[in-house]
């Protein structure tokens, strides 16, 4: 007997626990639940809980996963980069360079850099009779003639003049393994006049 009434309680117990979540008010949405957003410790539930009405299972964990599929996954958009055709900051000027009416061969071509006329260090050097220094190190070029000195350092605008300090249009600069100085520059500061004549792109150097 006590037996029976103890199942009976127990029996009861669950309807009443079941019934009311099944009971608890509140609008269904297609698939006969909603979720819990008031009064929810009352009916038995938690805050945020999505429930059936028609005895489905209750579950957060159901809700969030059951609406995540109804989501449309959007991949995200993949734009590539769009490559710029870079200019080179030179080209060839085609400059004919005379020593004293004595035209200099180069063995690379003169190049426009920053609106100056560029020449092989090597060439011009030899045609205006003076000695070149190189400093791998420091990158500085040493130029000697009688009793002129010159300093220019590859990369920088900086020129030096037996010492004072000028700075020039252009620097000095490396292409393909060929230094490259401004000619007027380096004319210039071995005491030579410069006579430019652009309707034959010639350079003329008197010394």
């Amino acid at each position: 007997m006590k037996k029976r009434l103890v199942f009976s309680l127990i029996a009861l117990i669950l309807l009443f626990s079941t019934s009311s979540i099944y009971a608890h008010p509140g609008r269904t949405d297609s698939r006969g639940g909603h979720t819990c957003w008031t009064n929810c410790s009352k009916w038995g539930l938690e805050y945020g809980q999505y429930h059936y009405h028609n005895g489905g299972g209750s579950s957060s964990n159901k809700s969030s996963s059951s609406s995540r599929s109804y989501q449309k996954k959007s991949k995200p958009k993949t734009t590539k980069p769009a490559y710029k055709k870079t200019k080179p900051a030179y080209k060839e000027s085609g400059l004919k360079v005379y020593v004293n009416g004595q035209k200099i061969s180069f063995s690379s071509e003169p190049v426009i850099y920053q609106n100056t006329n560029l020449v092989p260090l090597r060439e011009i050097a030899e045609g205006l009779g003076a000695t070149v220094t190189y400093d791998k190190n420091s990158r500085t070029i040493g130029v000697k003639k009688g009793s002129r000195k010159m300093t220019l350092t590859v990369g920088s605008k900086t020129v030096y003049y037996n010492g004072t300090s000028e700075t020039a249009n252009a620097a000095p600069i490396i292409i393909q393994g060929v230094t490259y100085v401004p000619a007027q520059v380096f004319a210039r500061g071995l005491g030579a006049g410069l006579q430019f004549s652009p309707s034959n792109n010639s350079l003329k150097i008197t010394i």
